[in-house]
């Protein structure tokens, strides 16, 4: 079975500095029909002015990952980290017992577009922990390049999480086959673009959530690359 979300149902805000969309209900944003989709709790296409951004603020017992589309983040945490993100990398943060952090656009003239996401922890009360991993762009060309997963190895962030989570670019008519396992479901979202999920057209900020099938079939179809995030959750 496959259900899919537009874009445009998503919830919107735009506050000025920060013109933010929600997959799912977060802050003001609430629908009961869309509180998550197994252990995914949150994707959030942000897009901040420059030199604004996100004060500090706490999390706690949640895996946060940060993928970021055009321009750079400051990131500022309680764990001494001071780090700048941009595309072609992945930030995870595991809350674990407690995190404060923040994040900003250091750039004065630039916009920043990103994409934060929520997986719910496999276990709770765990030390929080860091982890920010730069990738070439090439891994992403027309295959799935694996951003996380519970493993960690190949260049992935390790998540206290029994869910893998890829990135793809697709250029037109290009296939990437998916099996998935047993009792698993997965979520794609179209970053950007164009997409086929099955035979279904996804345009960009769409989504599908799809359980039941066995197998995927994600295909470009404009004629510039499309991209897509693809979560393999338990």
């Amino acid at each position: 079975m496959i259900q899919v979300r537009r874009s445009e149902e998503r919830g919107h805000a735009n506050h000025g500095w920060l013109d933010t969309y929600h997959t799912f209900s977060f802050a003001d944003y609430y629908d009961p029909n869309f509180m998550g989709f197994r252990n995914l709790r949150v994707i959030n296409e942000d897009r901040v002015a420059p030199g604004q951004g996100f004060g500090t603020h706490g999390h706690r017992d949640m895996e946060i990952l940060t993928y970021v589309l055009e321009g750079s983040i400051a990131h500022k945490d309680s764990m001494g980290h001071q780090q700048v993100l941009g595309p072609n990398e992945i930030q995870r943060m595991s809350a674990g017992t407690g995190i404060r952090h923040s994040e900003f656009n250091p750039s004065d003239s630039e916009r920043l577009h990103f994409f934060q996401i929520w997986i719910e922890p496999g276990t709770t009360g765990t030390k929080p922990s860091y982890e920010q991993i730069r990738f070439d762009p090439e891994e992403k060309k027309n295959k799935l390049k694996r951003l996380a997963g519970p493993g960690g190895e190949n260049g992935a962030a390790r998540i206290n999480q029994d869910a893998q989570v890829f990135v793809a670019e697709l250029a037109k008519d290009i296939e990437i086959p998916y099996s998935l396992g047993s009792h698993r479901s997965a979520w794609v979202h179209v970053v950007r673009g164009e997409v086929a999920v099955n035979g279904i057209a996804l345009r960009t900020g769409d989504a599908a959530a799809i359980s039941g099938e066995e197998r995927l079939s994600l295909t470009g179809v404009n004629a510039e690359s499309s991209e897509i995030l693809l979560f393999d959750l338990g």
